[in-house]
């Protein structure tokens, strides 16, 4: 209720998906399946990460799952893994996890696990969980391999109880042009540290209380997933505003264009 007061349009999509929930995941776990998710898609980042566990996880059970056969009652069974622990995964090399599929990750994967284990493994993780500065908690994350600041945050939110980190990448910037601050982007043509900032700021000085789990329910309204049951209004705005900024990116490169030819 708080959130639908300060957002009429969150307001809208809270009674459209009210399921949305945000885990609080090992952050050992958390740390490495986002340093697999580097520019991958969610199918292969879950074939990686099964791989991850069976090699060096541990067993735990044999879950029976029916197999898809149109009602045939077939029977087969998922078996299940632990997500490794610092120690299974010491003398795991960047060799053994390219072969499985990591490509370049893998160099992160092996390095952040150093870097780890000297800072003060999962000691060091759960006692950021205790600060109360998401962004101090963000700088401390991105000293590990692979870990940029939106990862950084992403961790930061999912694992490490920091609820105003605000994980920015392009489509939460949309959302902070389009709904709050038309000029956060300015002339830039990527996000740069000042802007990813001020595109944070923004959520959090919209939502006073737990502002990244209002912009997790702000940012899964945005997925494809999702249209079907949105109103209908607000998948109309959605769309004549992306048909809007492609105009403007196709008038700026033909003006630039232009400008080059004289």
């Amino acid at each position: 209720e708080e959130w639908s007061r300060a957002d009429a349009r969150l307001a809208k999509i809270a009674t459209a998906i009210p399921g949305v929930r945000i885990l609080r995941q090992d952050p050992l776990e958390c740390m490495f399946s986002f340093i697999c998710s580097s520019n991958n898609n969610i199918p292969r980042i879950a074939k990686m990460l099964s791989s991850f566990r069976e090699r060096y996880g541990t067993f735990m059970m044999d879950i029976p799952a029916r197999g898809d056969d149109n009602g045939g009652g077939s029977v087969s069974s998922v078996t299940v893994f632990s997500f490794p622990t610092l120690a299974s995964l010491a003398h795991a090399t960047e060799e053994e996890l390219r072969g499985m599929g990591l490509g370049y990750r893998a160099k992160f994967i092996i390095e952040t696990r150093n870097l780890l284990v000297e800072s003060g493994g999962n000691d060091f993780l759960l006692n950021l969980r205790t600060q109360r500065d998401a962004e101090a908690v963000q700088e401390e994350l991105i000293k590990f391999s692979g870990i940029g600041r939106k990862v950084a945050d992403c961790v930061a939110l999912f694992s490490l109880d920091q609820d105003d980190a605000i994980p920015v990448d392009v489509h939460v910037q949309h959302i902070a042009s389009r709904d709050y601050d038309p000029t956060v982007l300015g002339e830039a043509k990527s996000i740069t540290p000042t802007i990813y900032k001020r595109v944070g700021d923004l959520f959090r000085e919209r939502f006073d209380s737990y502002p990244g789990w209002a912009h997790s329910l702000l940012f899964v309204a945005e997925l494809p997933s999702f249209r079907g049951i949105l109103p209908a209004d607000m998948v109309r705005e959605m769309d004549e505003w992306k048909e809007h900024e492609q105009r403007k990116k196709l008038e700026k490169k033909e003006a630039s264009k232009k400008a080059k030819a004289k």
